[in-house]
């Protein structure tokens, strides 16, 4: 994560010291709180749950599997791609003012080194596709992360 433009995702860290700038950790030290970040943690070091074999973010199977297992016709590969995959832009509330694809692309390309290693240090020895999809008309919307086991 070497050469991040910080003012790009965050402006207003030159703003701070009378204008000498802060840095992103200092930053969160004086403007975030213990709930966001325990929440968070929920997404940046997500659980996972294995049911028969497949592996699923969350604590608890989801209460979908039989549908997804039903319309994807058994593809194990695509149920766990479809119920695991998270849309970048729902992280925050629909609207959020500061959404944008620099801010989008760094936090799935985040996750997306989240999860690989996360899923290999708890699964040892299984192969996981970790894909982070950034479309090519930048619709806000359609930026997803997703992860499956590779056949």
């Amino acid at each position: 994560m070497k050469d991040i433009d910080w003012d790009a995702l965050i402006p207003e860290l030159k703003e701070w010291n009378s204008g000498a700038g802060i840095d992103p950790e200092s930053w969160v030290g004086c403007e975030g709180n213990f709930r966001l970040a325990s929440a968070y943690s929920l997404i940046f070091w997500p659980h996972f749950i294995e049911h028969e074999g497949m592996i699923f973010r969350g604590e608890t199977v989801p209460s979908s599997l039989p549908g997804f297992m039903k319309s994807c016709n058994g593809d194990r590969k695509t149920v766990e791609a479809t119920i695991n995959h998270i849309h970048i832009l729902d992280l925050h509330y629909a609207g959020s003012p500061d959404a944008s694809v620099e801010r989008i692309v760094f936090l799935g390309n985040v996750l997306k080194e989240i999860y690989r290693v996360k899923l290999s240090a708890e699964f040892p020895g299984r192969n996981f596709v970790v894909e982070f999809y950034e479309p090519p008309d930048q619709n806000l919307q359609d930026y997803q992360i997703t992860f499956f086991q590779a056949p």
